[in-house]
């Protein structure tokens, strides 16, 4: 928990594309008392569009935008106040629910000016509002998502998408590829990585004698062998690694038992080989409330755990839960993130 007697962290938040509900959604989480009581929030987005957002605050709780051109201008003693960066030009002719290339190409320079407030000691973290891959790649941006964006601007090559909510962590051994692509890239190494990373986590968070569950990537893990040989060639040996080191792993577990024991509170950090076996079980379970966080990078990210939603966007029916968890998370951690990252470094580099 963040001691009360400590200066509270900064937090850059990107709006995401102006287009979907990362703007509404950011109004109404910062409009939260609760939000504010734990973190130093500035926005990175586009000012009008945030401002024309407040619509959907109710307006006895509706906070004030608050232009900045830095986080040094900022006056945190103001009530209910959201400070923005702009970034990139003004918005213009950005519709909601409509893909645009302006607003794509927004999203990508909000993410910009977050990473460098991060490189720059300025913020203690970055918390992101959903972006819309067709709209950056209109924009001429090639990138699968925010995680490999960041990581590039960070320069890491190392890096691990997780899954959070309610206590409850899903690394991935793979993420933005094809399932055909997928199934090469479960070796050994990459389990193994991802255990370290997992165990890494549990214990900042002071929870490192848990179990880490690792799940298998064929049915039944293979059956020994009988259907497929990922478990016995990369799996199984990166988990006893993983516990001649003294890592509490266990596994590989089948995915039809592994997941169902998760959610009844038996295994708190699961490892999934793939995207949606990892995803399709944590969203589920936890849509509104699931966090992603990547680790990896040297500043912390967390996100919100869906889409931009063109479909209601601009209706004022957007659910602000996953991102304020998001917030929540990156106000706890942040703090502690320099530690987390130099031992994770090490961890993936070993």
């Amino acid at each position: 928990m963040i001691e009360m007697d400590s200066p509270l962290p900064v937090l850059a938040i990107t709006m995401g594309d102006g287009a979907g509900i990362g703007p509404e959604i950011v109004v109404k989480a910062l409009s939260r008392p609760e939000v504010r009581a734990l973190c130093r929030p500035v926005v990175i987005g586009d000012v009008m569009t945030l401002y024309q957002s407040l619509q959907f605050v109710r307006e006895s709780e509706r906070p004030r935008i608050l232009p900045v051109t830095s986080v040094a201008d900022i006056d945190w003693g103001a009530d209910v106040t959201i400070p923005v960066l702009q970034a990139g030009d003004a918005l213009r002719n950005v519709k909601p629910g409509e893909l645009s290339a302006e607003a794509g190409r927004g999203a990508v320079a909000y993410v910009l000016a977050a990473v460098d407030l991060a490189r720059r000691g300025e913020v203690a973290g970055i918390v992101t509002a959903p972006l819309n891959k067709e709209a950056m790649r209109r924009a001429g941006y090639s990138y699968p998502g925010h995680t490999e964006l960041l990581a590039e601007q960070f320069g890491v090559r190392r890096y691990s998408l997780v899954l959070a909510a309610r206590g409850q962590f899903i690394f991935h051994v793979t993420t933005h590829v094809s399932l055909r692509q997928a199934l090469d890239l479960v070796t050994h190494e990459r389990v193994l990585g991802q255990i370290r990373l997992a165990h890494l986590l549990a214990g900042a968070l002071g929870r490192g004698e848990e179990a880490i569950a690792v799940a298998g990537l064929n049915p039944h893990a293979g059956e020994g062998g009988l259907f497929g040989s990922e478990e016995l060639i990369a799996i199984a040996p990166a988990v006893q690694a993983a516990q001649a080191e003294g890592i509490p792993a266990v596994g590989p577990l089948p995915a039809d038992v592994l997941f169902p024991r998760a959610a009844q509170g038996r295994y708190a950090f699961v490892i999934a080989m793939y995207h949606d076996q990892g995803h399709a079980v944590f969203k589920t379970l936890y849509f509104d409330e699931g966090v992603n966080v990547t680790v990896g990078l040297p500043a912390i990210r967390t996100s919100v755990d869906h889409g931009t939603a063109f479909d209601i966007a601009g209706q004022g029916i957007a659910n602000e839960t996953s991102l304020v968890e998001a917030i929540k998370l990156a106000a706890q951690l942040g703090p502690k993130w320099g530690e987390i990252h130099a031992a994770a470094q090490s961890v993936v580099d070993a």
